[in-house]
């Protein structure tokens, strides 16, 4: 078994959970909330961190 076999049979749920990353990135700031953070916990709790998205209320914007 060579290490491009085992990389190759992995690139689709790599890409999946990359792309499901930036779309909790995108759905956290129009949340009002930090792309950057929910990004990366995303990375991490994948489509857990989006069932926290949808269920967790808009943050409303600070006007000074």
């Amino acid at each position: 078994m060579n290490h491009f076999s085992l990389w190759a049979d992995g690139a689709p749920w790599f890409a999946g959970w990359g792309t499901l990353a930036l779309i909790n990135a995108a759905l956290a700031q129009g949340k009002n909330r930090s792309g950057l953070l929910w990004f990366l916990l995303s990375l991490l709790l994948g489509p857990l961190a989006t069932l926290l998205l949808v269920l967790l209320p808009k943050v409303r914007s600070k006007i000074f």
